[in-house]
């Protein structure tokens, strides 16, 4: 535990610090290793996500279907 006060002296000068801080107890250590890791991993699944979404997408787009969006319309007559 650092908390304390701590003087420094140099010569007859003397200077002091009170040093008040706390430690958190459910901290991790986050370090390059677990900071490259968290984001290789996020740029893996994003890359899987939007390949699953083309190739969801992509079958779709290849196979018309029988129902069509536009309608036969009847011609009329009356209000030519």
């Amino acid at each position: 535990d650092p908390r304390g006060l701590y003087m420094c002296a140099v010569g007859e000068k003397t200077k002091s610090l009170q040093l008040h801080y706390r430690m958190c107890q459910n901290c991790i250590e986050v370090d390059a290793a677990t900071i490259s890791g968290i984001v290789i991993a996020d740029v893996v699944a994003t890359l899987l996500l939007a390949v699953a979404v083309y190739c969801i997408t992509g079958h779709a787009r290849g196979h018309t279907s029988r129902a069509s969006d536009r309608q036969n319309l009847i011609s009329n007559e009356l209000y030519q």
